[in-house]
């Protein structure tokens, strides 16, 4: 963060600075852990569920911030607040706006966020300093914290925009109002909680909408319901996509036998072939989009392209290629799953295997409310037809997709139904041979990674 006055951060924030003369600087990062002080930081005290930052006050003043954002009072130097939440945001906002020369570019979507994210900001950093969030940084919190990195030298954020409900993508704007917004597509992911994909574009429109005059909305021209949000941007629109009419699209596409995509890059301004070194088709939607954004904020096309071919896979969980010694091939997705991000993973997995045989290690695909007993029935469907050797569902709320597959009469593979990560090991473990392809896939909070790393560790174990 730029250095401020702990009376300026008050003014920022609407608080009142305790505990110290109105010279206090801040020179150090906004933190909300006391673990991750470093000198001269402000350690913002959340109200969480299990914890109360207000209790690690004193222990952070101790590793050496210069003081803390609080919504009660406490020892030491302090901004007193109404809601420390609300003011990361406003203080967020305020540093963005003394940091005049910085390209805000966001990006929201069912499903991509955080590989597109990263592919931008892979692609930004070629052209100037460029600061993003590691992970899904994506909420109220984690958005202003990344705000709070950027400073005079910065010349790109980017940011990543969730949304749990209809505003939620209008208020992390208003923190951090982008030059350039990016929205992937609408699909199925939260459907729980929004009741319609019709709602969830409602949602995701908010970041179009947000966009300003001499802005620029980077749109989907295969997703209808993102085209469609044309009407509701100030902003230039650009749009990219397979779509022979798309202002940034693909030509000649092909896939190694890793499933890494190759294709020529066509813009308005010229094309260039690429050479992806992530997996997966669903890869190249997303590197579209990036290219798209990287494109409005004065990119080349031939830098772009050459800036997707040497782009990296940068959060870890998200389709992560392993080979064991043996040629098992483990393919980790297992970071986040919906319906729409799993069957293009499932797809992925299978051009990998083509004359191997693939398994599927599949968890809870989570917020889908009434919706989910027939969206895993259906993914399990999507299973059998396309030919796995084998289906493990892992947990009860996966259960349905079993089911599915065993409804696919057609289908000479092998389901099991497992109720935790350490049987589902032991099931695959009984039944992977060399040169097997194994991908493991499910929401956060199946936490199915556990799987691919204990996969993993049992061959070096073994090796031993």
């Amino acid at each position: 963060m730029i250095p401020l006055a702990l009376s300026t951060i008050a003014e920022l924030t609407g608080g009142a600075a305790h505990g110290a003369g109105p010279a206090l600087e801040v020179s150090g990062p906004v933190v909300v852990d006391s673990r991750a002080v470093a000198p001269g930081a402000l350690f913002a005290a959340l109200r969480g569920e299990r914890a109360d930052g207000h209790d690690f006050a004193a222990a952070a003043l101790a590793a050496g911030a210069a003081a803390v954002l609080a919504d009660r009072p406490v020892d030491g130097p302090h901004v007193l607040v109404g809601d420390v939440q609300k003011a990361l945001g406003d203080l967020a906002r305020g540093v963005l706006a003394r940091l005049p020369d910085v390209t805000v570019i966001a990006v929201t979507g069912s499903a991509g966020k955080t590989s597109t994210k990263d592919l931008i900001a892979q692609l930004a950093e070629r052209a100037g300093p460029t600061v993003w969030p590691p992970g899904s940084f994506n909420n109220e919190i984690g958005l202003p914290l990344t705000v709070l990195r950027a400073d005079e030298t910065t010349r790109h954020l980017v940011l990543e925009m969730g949304a749990r409900g209809i505003g939620h993508i209008a208020y992390l704007a208003g923190i951090a109002r982008p030059d350039i917004g990016v929205v992937l597509n609408v699909g199925t992911a939260h459907v729980g909680e929004f009741g319609s994909r019709e709602a969830i574009a409602r949602a995701k429109g908010e970041l179009a909408e947000a966009v300003p005059p001499g802005g620029t909305a980077v749109l989907n021209a295969d997703d209808p319901l993102v085209a469609a949000m044309a009407s509701r941007t100030s902003g230039t629109v650009v749009t990219f996509g397979r779509a022979p009419g798309a202002t940034v699209r693909a030509a000649d596409e092909t896939l190694d036998e890793r499933g890494r995509a190759r294709f020529t890059l066509v813009t308005p301004e010229g094309s260039a072939p690429v050479a992806l070194r992530l997996h997966g088709a669903h890869a190249v939607a997303n590197a579209l989009a990036a290219a798209a954004a990287a494109r409005a904020a004065g990119l080349r096309t031939d830098g772009i392209a050459a800036g997707l071919s040497a782009a990296e896979p940068v959060s870890r969980w998200r389709m992560e290629v392993t080979e064991r010694t043996d040629g098992v091939t483990v393919v980790n997705d297992a970071y986040n799953a919906n319906p729409d991000s799993t069957r293009a993973a499932l797809d992925a997995a299978l051009h990998m295997a083509r004359g191997r045989r693939a398994y599927a290690v599949l968890g809870e695909m989570a917020e889908l409310g009434a919706a989910a007993v027939a969206e895993h029935a259906k993914i399990g469907q999507h299973v059998a037809r396309s030919g796995f050797a084998g289906l493990v569902v892992v947990g009860a709320n996966a259960a349905p997709m079993a089911d599915g597959a065993r409804q696919v009469a057609s289908w000479t593979g092998e389901c099991v139904q497992v109720d935790d990560v350490g049987a589902a090991v032991t099931a695959l473990s009984e039944r992977l041979a060399p040169r097997d392809v194994v991908l493991v896939k499910g929401s956060r909070v199946a936490g199915l990674e556990r799987v691919a790393e204990r996969l993993l560790a049992g061959e070096a174990e073994a090796g031993r």
